[in-house]
């Protein structure tokens, strides 16, 4: 599990995302930042997600499970692609800049869970603990552990996670899938 960030680098961290909002919305490049300049941990590779809402709402979010770049570039990127780029709403505009709220998930890696009959998956499911991607082939989908809080029942949240990967909801009863879990820090 990657170290947790300490309170100064989950500032900076929220600093940048903010930063990078701004100039992606105003279709700026993003900020140069030197990475020898930030600490260690925001320079190592690291995986999350960016979240923006406006009072409450999803208005974008987009991320990676995999860490491949620097933990402040890949906030930097992804802040810049929930802004403009999340395909279930039309880019941010100008105007809802000061509206934005941005929430960073930081991720573990994603661990494979293994079971061999569907019954057993809700049970070793840990609500609002665990990030799940679930799998079927080609297909794909993740839930953030935030999503517990809108589907607190397992079966609701795989249902749910089925249809986001474009599955019939209730497959996960009738097979086994691929399932790996994940755990997030939460930065807002």
């Amino acid at each position: 599990m990657p170290q947790k960030l300490d309170s100064r680098s989950q500032e900076l961290l929220l600093e940048i995302a903010r930063q990078a909002l701004a100039d992606a919305v105003k279709g700026q490049k993003p900020s140069e930042i030197e990475l020898k300049s930030l600490p260690e941990d925001l320079q190592a590779d690291g995986a999350a997600f960016v979240t923006l809402t406006i009072g409450g709402e999803l208005r974008g979010c987009i991320g990676s499970l995999e860490a491949w770049r620097p933990l402040i570039r890949e906030v930097q990127a992804r802040t810049a692609d929930a802004a403009l780029h999340d395909p279930r709403f039309n880019p941010v505009s100008p105007e809802e800049l000061n509206l934005i709220d941005i929430e960073v998930s930081y991720l573990t890696p994603p661990q494979i869970l293994q079971y061999s009959r569907p019954d057993e998956l809700p049970g070793m499911l840990r609500p609002g603990i665990d990030g799940v991607v679930l799998g079927l082939g080609a297909r794909k989908a993740t839930f953030l552990p935030q999503v517990w809080e809108q589907l607190p029942s397992p079966d609701a949240f795989l249902r749910h996670l089925c249809q986001k990967a474009g599955l019939p909801p209730d497959i996960w009863k009738k097979q086994v899938l691929d399932i790996s879990l994940y755990q997030v820090q939460e930065i807002r």
